[in-house]
């Protein structure tokens, strides 16, 4: 009976620590991970676990550091610029332990990095190994990463490494100074740390690695590649939609974000508040008539800025519209 007992008591205190899956709540700058204060833990050994000190969890629980914790109390583990990074490496005694967040009903992957430090909308969907602009609730995604000390907490057997890649390394071997428009919009897609090492080479930090040399034999080849119809990929997608569906028009005024994609895949994007994401809209410049075909990711933020405007596109878009102003006049249809 003693042995079933000592069993049953120690039980626990091994669950208590293994290693857990992170989860952020909130959104930055108040971005936390819930923790429940196992026995013979206190706001130093808990500071270990998560690479924060206890004056950070102190008043962001609204506690004081002289009365200590209870057994089983909840408490908010900060996610801050000491412990939680999105790029960057660490020392050789520390590795980065993934943070993830859940996604909600009706939520898009544009406003899950909005709400976390507004990460790139590329480098969530690179981390995720995501290649749609829709996922389902209930989604667990890697926001970002928690950095620990090796011997210092057990979240570190999660450890994934050192360094947090974030898109693409592109690498543009230059001949004779001559750099063609396509590489231009090649080199502001990846608008990622560049740094120069010479007259000769540019380098903009990523993960993968793309040369491209622009001779003219190969940028021929490569803009051959390219989608014959500039007004985007995502042309099929919304024939497909509108084909046995009825259409919706409507008019007014557009508004712009940034974005790395469209320069150079021609996948454009954009915010609107009337259908749901995945939708492909016909969006025209009443200015010009030009038109593009763009994929909706999400509803647009709630903010002042935004007000009266009808949606917002890509900033990648909008120059393939020839727009030359921060708000434009524009129409739209899509399938109901």
């Amino acid at each position: 009976m003693k042995k079933i007992l000592f069993l049953f008591l120690f039980v626990p205190l091994i669950a208590s620590a293994q290693p857990k899956i992170l989860m952020s709540v909130g959104v930055s700058p108040n971005l936390y991970i819930n923790h429940k204060v196992a026995p013979k833990e206190n706001y130093y050994s808990i500071g270990r676990i998560y690479n924060i000190s206890p004056k950070d969890i102190t008043p962001f629980n609204n506690l004081k550091l002289e009365n200590g914790l209870s057994l089983g109390q909840q408490i908010k583990i900060p996610l801050n610029s000491t412990n939680f990074f999105q790029s960057g490496n660490t020392a050789a005694d520390e590795t980065f332990v993934p943070v993830y967040y859940e996604v909600k009903e009706k939520e898009g992957l544009f406003r899950v990095a909005v709400n976390h430090n507004d990460l790139s909308l590329e480098t969530l969907k690179h981390w995720n190994n995501l290649k749609v602009d829709v996922v389902k609730k209930g989604t667990k995604l890697i926001v970002g990463y928690l950095k620990v000390k090796k011997e210092l907490s057990a979240l570190a057997k999660n450890g994934v490494g050192n360094f947090i890649y974030t898109t693409l390394i592109v690498n543009i071997k230059l001949e004779e100074n001559n750099i063609t428009e396509l590489n231009k919009k090649t080199i502001v897609a990846a608008e990622i740390g560049t740094k120069k090492s010479d007259s000769s080479k540019k380098v903009i930090e990523n993960t993968k690695l793309i040369e491209l040399v622009p001779k003219k034999t190969d940028t021929k080849e490569f803009i051959k590649s390219e989608p014959e119809k500039m007004a985007g990929v995502f042309k099929n997608n919304y024939e497909s939609q509108t084909v046995n569906n009825s259409l919706v028009e409507a008019s007014g005024t557009a508004g712009i974000f940034k974005s790395i994609s469209g320069w150079a895949d021609k996948k454009y994007y954009c915010l609107f508040n009337n259908t749901s994401p995945g939708t492909i809209i016909k969006i025209t410049n009443t200015g010009n008539g030009k038109f593009i075909f763009a994929k909706v990711l999400d509803l647009m933020p709630d903010i002042k800025q935004n007000e009266g405007l009808l949606l917002i596109i890509s900033n990648a878009a909008a120059e393939e519209l020839d727009v030359n102003s921060s708000n434009f006049s524009c129409s739209i249809n899509y399938s109901k």
